[in-house]
């Protein structure tokens, strides 16, 4: 099917049957907030919360879902 990315979603047409799931961009992902850095403690919680946000709001299928729950938990894992 086809693809694109549109601001931080990704939209696939797979014969006429639309999905979306999270974009991430390349050359700003997946770093993060190193929790070592001298930011408010609320920061860090925000960057989980709105990073599930995304993650619920933006994929179309559970699959998708499921993929990029794994993927933020990854991040979050590597972060130093």
């Amino acid at each position: 099917g086809y693809s694109l990315p549109f601001l931080d979603v990704q939209l696939t047409n797979n014969n006429g049957i639309l999905s979306t799931c999270v974009y991430h961009k390349p050359a700003a992902e997946p770093y993060v907030t190193p929790f070592t850095s001298d930011h408010p403690r609320h920061v860090f919680s925000n960057i989980i919360k709105t990073s599930i946000e995304r993650a619920t709001r933006y994929s179309s299928t559970f699959e998708a879902f499921n993929y990029e729950r794994r993927y933020i938990k990854l991040m979050l894992l590597y972060n130093e």
